[in-house]
């Protein structure tokens, strides 16, 4: 698990050019309808209980929520269709969170729900995951170990409209993996988790994605 610092601002998502910064979406004024059973009856778990449980697991984690969907869409708009979907997805499934870690779940929720979005409205701003992985198996070397060097720190001086500039014309899976790691600090295992890969493909993934902002950063 790394515990190496983020090479991006915190700060960096809520930065755009010329707009606000974006803000948490907001819930519904009327809670969604809870679970349903197989039979289509509610499941045993008490609405009120199902309400709480929610407001526990998922609220505290709606500023992450947010700023992966903006980002993964590239619109605040998008990105606030996309958190009331997944605020939807999450409270229906909360019956069945055995706890552990929220802020994940969570994340895997809304990543699973932007993908859902895009590929329903820009399909072809995504790139195959299996292309990816071929040539991650291609070019694997021991320099994909996260430390710090020139590059990573040219990074973290660049300009903020730069660098979303930048991180924009990522594909898809390594932008993910970037944002999730260096913009909202999640570890190895944490990202490995709400991607759904293993660890040496999140690596991999950040590596490339790195090596890809440098390239265009030194190119401007």
């Amino acid at each position: 698990m790394s515990t190496a610092p983020a090479v991006l601002r915190p700060q960096l998502w809520h930065q755009s050019s010329g707009g606000p910064a974006p803000r948490a979406v907001p819930m519904p004024a009327r809670a969604p309808e809870g679970p349903r059973a197989s039979n289509g009856g509610p499941v045993s778990a008490p609405p009120g209980d199902a309400r709480a449980r929610f407001a526990a697991a998922v609220t505290p984690h709606l500023d992450d929520a947010f700023a992966l969907a903006r980002w993964l869409t590239g619109n605040r708009s998008d990105a606030e269709d996309v958190v009331q979907e997944a605020c939807l997805r999450a409270y229906r499934a909360i019956a069945g969170f055995s706890g552990g870690n929220a802020r994940a779940w969570v994340l895997t929720i809304v990543r699973h729900t932007a993908y859902t979005w895009l590929r329903r409205n820009r399909s072809a701003s995504l790139v195959m995951v299996d292309d990816l992985e071929a040539v991650e198996r291609t070019h694997a070397d021991a320099g994909d170990r996260e430390h710090s060097t020139p590059e990573t720190e040219l990074i973290a001086k660049a300009d903020a409209a730069r660098l979303e500039a930048a991180i924009a014309e990522l594909p898809a899976p390594f932008k993910e993996t970037l944002v999730l790691r260096d913009v909202q600090g999640l570890d190895y295992r944490e990202i490995a988790e709400v991607t759904e890969v293993p660890i040496g493909t999140v690596m991999s993934r950040l590596a490339r994605a790195r090596r890809r902002l440098v390239a265009r950063l030194t190119k401007d």
